[in-house]
């Protein structure tokens, strides 16, 4: 079988093509296994090609990192450069010499900007784009136009004029995740391909590019990250499960962030705001990984459903963060909770306009369901655009509040 990404058109090409065409390097980051390699090798099949997963390549590179950048042709793609950091400032002295667009074309499955060992800044030289595991737009090969609807007032009241085409049910998009090589295998499968996945990342990228010494502990705390994907932060708790120390606990999920394998989600505070509270939450980027480490199967969703409920939160993260990246990168992203537990469970802010989305895994919104939005528009004030409740049913119906919105989850990939 073909490499299952070659199935999926990915959203973030236009993107790329753009930056090539004005920026002298452009850098494609995300998780290994998202299809960085083939999209890189689809958008400039003609390029010379150099991967540093290659042993020999990355040998020749960190030994002469000058020489190495000063023998390649005009256009090259450098593949997981994260393994060869020495070569930035060198790139960085080339494309200072010749700042011609589209020369470099990076990949990486590590956030190059976090890793220490880089000292040199490709500031106003590179353009970073972050590719994730498939959305279920792009499963469906549909333009996943949710978040421009949003950003453009273009969300409405709807009947459903007819029942969504038939797919995957939504726990079945939960626990399937978004990588492509284990969506063309059985549930049982690709949960041994995630399992498969970690060992690998555990041993190669923990030990070898973040230089953690003790990676089972990185393990671990991943494996309690997944059971708490969706809620509230708390460092020092997870230094007691864990028997370690605090910072020990900090280095490590910062080392878990670098990989793109976790996420932490700002708290969302004004002057005005106050009793917010200021943890993060935590989120894994991925929600077939965070499944299958959780221990949660389909048959979860009607047996254990706040479990799921949170895992549906990472998957709304998920689905919104990777439109924005295709299309408009100047979002940001927070969640919002104060004292009297009133909650956001999402926050987009552009300047100073702000959306409140709020996930519900029932069929049809409570009455009860918007009174975090509410909040939040409260304190906005006329910088507040739009509050979105989304839901497991088929309509998009209006609330009391006219600036408030429930709309089925299906919207994510079907709009």
């Amino acid at each position: 079988m073909d490499a299952p990404e070659n199935l999926f058109p990915r959203r973030l090409a236009p993107v790329i093509k753009t930056a090539l065409a004005d920026t002298p390097v452009v850098c494609l980051l995300g998780p290994r296994q998202s299809g960085k390699t083939t999209l890189a090798q689809q958008l400039a099949p003609d390029r010379a090609f150099f991967s540093f997963d290659d042993s020999g390549y990355q040998r020749t590179a960190a030994s002469d990192p000058t020489g190495f950048v000063a023998s390649l042709p005009g256009e090259v793609t450098l593949d997981e450069v994260q393994r060869v950091p020495g070569l930035l400032p060198a790139i960085k002295l080339a494309v200072d010499r010749d700042r011609r667009p589209g020369r470099f074309l990076l990949t990486g499955s590590a956030n190059l900007l976090l890793l220490p060992s880089v000292t040199e800044s490709l500031a106003g030289r590179m353009e970073i784009a972050q590719l994730h595991p498939l959305t279920e737009a792009e499963k469906e090969r549909n333009p996943g136009q949710f978040v421009a609807a949003l950003l453009a007032g273009a969300l409405r009241p709807q009947m459903a004029a007819r029942q969504s085409k038939a797919g995957p049910t939504l726990p079945e998009r939960l626990v399937a995740g978004g990588y492509p090589e284990p969506l063309t295998r059985s549930p049982a499968r690709a949960r041994q391909w995630h399992r498969q996945y970690l060992r690998s990342i555990i041993e190669r990228d923990v030990v070898d590019v973040a230089q953690i010494k003790d990676a089972d502990q990185v393990a671990r705390l991943l494996e309690l990250l997944a059971l708490r994907s969706g809620r509230l932060l708390s460092v020092s708790v997870l230094a007691n499960e864990l028997g370690l120390h605090r910072e020990s606990v900090e280095r490590y999920l910062a080392v878990l962030e670098r990989l793109f394998l976790v996420s932490r989600l700002r708290p969302w505070h004004r002057n005005a705001a106050k009793r917010l509270i200021k943890s993060p939450k935590v989120h894994l980027l991925d929600t077939g990984l965070a499944a299958t480490l959780a221990g949660l199967n389909v048959d979860d969703w009607l047996h254990t459903r706040h479990r799921m409920g949170f895992l549906l939160e990472s998957f709304v993260v998920q689905q919104l963060i990777a439109q924005a990246a295709w299309t408009d990168p100047d979002l940001r992203f927070w969640h919002y909770r104060d004292k009297d537990q009133m909650e956001v469970d999402l926050v987009i802010t552009k300047a100073n306009k702000v959306w409140g989305i709020e996930v519900k895994s029932a069929m049809s919104p409570a009455p009860s369901d918007d009174k975090g939005l509410a909040r939040l528009a409260r304190i906005c004030g006329k910088d507040f655009q739009q509050g979105i409740l989304l839901h497991a049913g088929t309509d998009s119906l209006p609330l009391p509040d006219k600036r408030m919105l429930a709309v089925p989850l299906s919207a994510l990939w079907e709009r």
